[in-house]
């Protein structure tokens, strides 16, 4: 079997809000092109340890972050790095679908224009090609001018996905994105993660165990801020090393 690239990975990080220690000696490696999914109870610190993959953790005020995070090999928190150019590099999707009070055709051409591009002909095709990646161009091809509020729930989370996509990014960060979606737009999300990872390098939080166990090929289970343990979906699931791993996949907590 054919190892694959580490795309990301943390050493040792540390954040803070405050003197509130959330996340605490982290170390992870996430391969190239595989689901990564984060699981743990409430408050265990897996938003923000997703947020500090995108240096998005700093937009909150008072955080602080220590350690590394290597993209490619690259400390994304070295000084003469671009955080916005890691946030375009490395997308994210939310819990809740936050389309832009805007057209769908304007959400996935936001990041293009920021990018750069420019050109009408050009951005088109680009949008069509990220509405077709996440299923959604037959459904709105003829409403592109209308407002992305009037889409569905899963709709919407999709057209965020297609946002994400359209900059062209190497990584997907996904914080519980079908927490508030009913079970069949759950479903083709879930089908979608399937088709991206043949491009994408997706890192998903969620408190669905059972997705968890659908969708990654990893799982990373996380528990008062600490990395508890890591490994093969399959195994964390069927052969969990830890007996606190073992007790919240068995629901004995959280």
């Amino acid at each position: 079997m054919v190892k694959s690239k580490i795309k990301l990975q943390t050493k040792k990080l540390n954040v803070w809000y405050g003197n509130m220690h959330v996340v605490k000696d982290f170390t992870l490696k996430i391969p190239e092109k595989k689901i990564t999914a984060v699981i743990g109870p409430s408050g265990c610190g897996k938003s923000t340890f997703l947020r500090s993959l995108n240096r998005m953790v700093e937009l909150v005020p008072g955080a602080r972050v220590s350690g590394e995070i290597l993209l490619d090999g690259e400390n994304i928190y070295d000084k003469d790095v671009d955080e916005t150019e890691i946030r375009l590099r490395i997308g994210m999707v939310f819990q809740k679908p936050n389309p832009f009070p805007k057209s769908m055709y304007e959400n996935v051409a936001y990041g293009l224009k920021v990018r750069g591009i420019t050109e009408e002909k050009k951005l088109r095709l680009l949008v069509e090609e990220s509405l077709k990646k996440v299923g959604l161009w037959e459904e709105v091809r003829d409403r592109l001018n209308r407002s992305a509020l009037e889409l569905s729930g899963g709709q919407q989370q999709r057209l965020c996905i297609a946002r994400a996509l359209a900059v062209k990014p190497e990584v997907i960060l996904m914080d519980e994105p079908c927490s508030s979606l009913d079970p069949i737009a759950t479903a083709k999300i879930e089908d979608l993660l399937f088709e991206l990872k043949k491009d994408y390098t997706i890192v998903i939080v969620t408190h669905n165990l059972q997705q968890a166990a659908r969708v990654s090929d990893y799982t990373a289970f996380m528990y008062a801020g600490k990395l508890i343990e890591h490994g093969r979906t399959e195994e964390i699931f069927e052969r969990p090393k830890d007996k606190i791993t073992q007790d919240y996949i068995t629901g004995r907590f959280g």
